[in-house]
């Protein structure tokens, strides 16, 4: 099946004239069966349906999901990637973190406000469940677009690996103490619009906004068309100065807005190409010869009776440089020169193992491990104690105070890129250098004055990435690898951002009862310890060994076999 994926502007006139509205969407998560490369499976569809459901708002908008939890025999949420969740921070979505999963049965309303427009994601941040599907594109259109007159018409473009078996049995290989390399889940393929593909319907004259997502859980992608710039105006959901380049290359969780524009001189049909990028350095030759297995193929058509049979051929890849991208606004560096900063945020990522002798990913020594509270829960009922990082358990917590001029640095001790993501903010990209640059020295000079934003980040291999922000947000705030299965071996720390504002923040009954329902405290240190919040006690201190992701405790050996017999003709679901 084919998708020409183009949106009219005239489409859109309606939602961008009117003025701050109400979008409401009611949401069942189900299993359906898929088989978006042609091998069918089980995924995560919405309202029984999969691929899920495109989300349309625009910037001052409320967004209410009501989301049902039906899948029986796991639990679930939504997390919205790159929406900063400005005052509702119990509405970022990651479970253990901002809120309890969401069991079977169950029904949690998320409800927010829309405060920036641009190309955004969701997806389920809970227990490495989205690359069994449960993701999808959130559009949120700006009235004030600076580039709204410089287009004709919008094309969506997602790209993710995909995989044949489910997530669950997936890292249960991958967390065993043989796994010494620390080798991840390799994908069976890649699908371009959840396995629709892309046709353009490609005209004279026209000009095409391109949003392109990576719903990827590893891979990064490459993209070229053949005889056609590419017009950036935007990187994860930021404006840019407009920039041509002629290659892109998209990490996990990236997204990227473009143009491209059908001129006078066109009269064929042109190609593109798509390349998964599953090296670990693209960059790097000396670790063997660059493998590119997984490669898609679309057009922009102007003659539907021409066959599409041209390939669009690229010898090497050398994708722009997004480090260097100008900011559309010209926003100076935080704090107004290279040295000024609050508060800095040292990370040095390399590959572990805990106690038990299991594969593990670290910050700065320690593995990120799940407690018994949500860390936002924490904050909310430990009163001044909130401050105290020791409150949060093996978290990896990092405080830091309201207006803070916040500097993340990240190590990257490893011979792979790595993107990096955080939520609640889009942060400044001061630097960025090249492969094998190593640590950062401790000296800030020579940074970029004016930084381009984004909420995600590769970070080269052997080398370092100099971030800012500034902590206007109050919330729990992740800072993660962006690879789901280095999420899955802790490849997180959490920035308590602004802990003396969050003191008795109240949260939603439904989500209590979501945490009521699975056994879970809302309130003390991540014990659960209400006497003394310091009483490090019941806190969860080495991961455990058998690791059951998303499945539900309660879910019976009679409820699974009924949901087999839902899949019955369908193939095996991956209990």
């Amino acid at each position: 099946m084919k998708s020409s994926g183009v949106l009219s502007l005239a489409a859109l006139s309606f939602a961008t004239a009117v003025k701050a509205a109400t979008v409401t969407y009611d949401w069942t998560a189900t299993w359906v069966w898929a088989a978006p490369d042609g091998v069918g499976r089980p995924v995560v569809g919405i309202n029984n349906a999969w691929p899920c459901p495109q989300i349309d708002a625009t910037v001052g908008d409320t967004v209410i999901i009501n989301f049902t939890n039906n899948l029986g025999n796991q639990t679930s949420g939504l997390h919205f990637h790159g929406i900063n969740q400005v005052q509702t921070p119990e509405m970022d979505g990651p479970s253990g973190v901002t809120q309890c999963p969401v069991p079977p049965g169950s029904t949690l309303q998320y409800k927010f406000v829309v405060d920036v427009g641009g190309t955004f994601w969701y997806h389920s941040h809970n227990m490495g469940q989205y690359p069994d599907g449960l993701r999808g594109v959130f559009l949120v259109h700006d009235p004030n677009d600076p580039y709204a007159g410089s287009y004709d018409e919008e094309v969506i473009l997602t790209v993710s690996d995909w995989y044949h078996n489910e997530s669950l049995t997936m890292v249960r290989n991958m967390l065993q103490p043989s796994n010494t390399r620390f080798a991840p889940p390799i994908p069976d393929g890649m699908i371009i619009n959840e396995g629709a593909g892309l046709n353009v319907n490609f005209t004279k004259g026209r000009k095409y906004r391109f949003r392109m997502i990576s719903f990827a859980a590893l891979a990064s992608a490459m993209i070229h068309f053949d005889s056609h710039d590419i017009n950036i105006i935007m990187n994860d959901a930021d404006y840019l100065q407009k920039e041509v380049k002629y290659q892109l290359r998209i990490a996990t969780a990236q997204r990227y807005d473009f143009i491209i524009e059908c001129i006078d001189r066109d009269n064929d049909n042109y190609p593109f190409l798509i390349s998964l990028d599953i090296n670990r350095d693209w960059t790097n030759p000396d670790l063997g010869p660059l493998q590119w297995p997984h490669n898609y193929t679309g057009y922009l058509t102007m003659d539907y009776n021409k066959p599409n049979t041209k390939k669009d051929v690229v010898h090497k890849w050398k994708p722009a440089d997004d480090s260097h991208f100008k900011p559309y606004d010209n926003e100076a560096i935080l704090g107004g020169n290279d040295t000024n900063y609050d508060t800095l945020i040292k990370m040095d990522f390399a590959f572990c193992t805990d106690a038990n002798g299991y594969p593990r990913a670290c910050f700065n020594n320690l593995t990120y491990i799940d407690q018994k509270v949500p860390a936002l829960y924490s904050a909310a009922t430990t009163g001044d104690d909130n401050s105290n990082p020791i409150v949060y358990g093996q978290i990896n917590p990092f405080i830091v105070n309201y207006g803070d001029v916040v500097q993340i640095v990240v190590n990257n001790q490893d011979a792979a890129t790595h993107p990096f993501h955080l939520h609640g903010h889009h942060f400044q990209v001061l630097d960025r250098p090249k492969t094998g640059t190593g640590d950062w020295s401790g000296r800030d000079t020579n940074y970029n004055q004016k930084p381009p934003r984004r909420d995600t980040v590769t970070v080269m291999a052997h080398s370092h990435a100099v971030l800012r922000f500034k902590a206007t947000n109050p919330g729990t705030w992740l800072f993660h690898c962006h690879i789901e299965w280095h999420v899955e071996m802790g490849l997180t720390a959490t920035i308590i951002e602004a802990p003396d504002r969050l003191r008795n923040l109240t949260f939603p009954q439904d989500h209590l009862d979501a945490c009521n329902k699975m056994g879970i405290p809302v309130s003390g240190n991540a014990a659960g310890n209400t006497q003394d919040y310091l009483d490090t006690t019941g806190m969860v201190t080495v991961p455990p060994t058998i690791y059951n992701g998303a499945m539900y405790a309660g879910s019976s050996s009679k409820k699974r076999g009924l949901m087999g017999k839902l899949a019955s003709g369908m193939g095996s679901f991956f209990f």
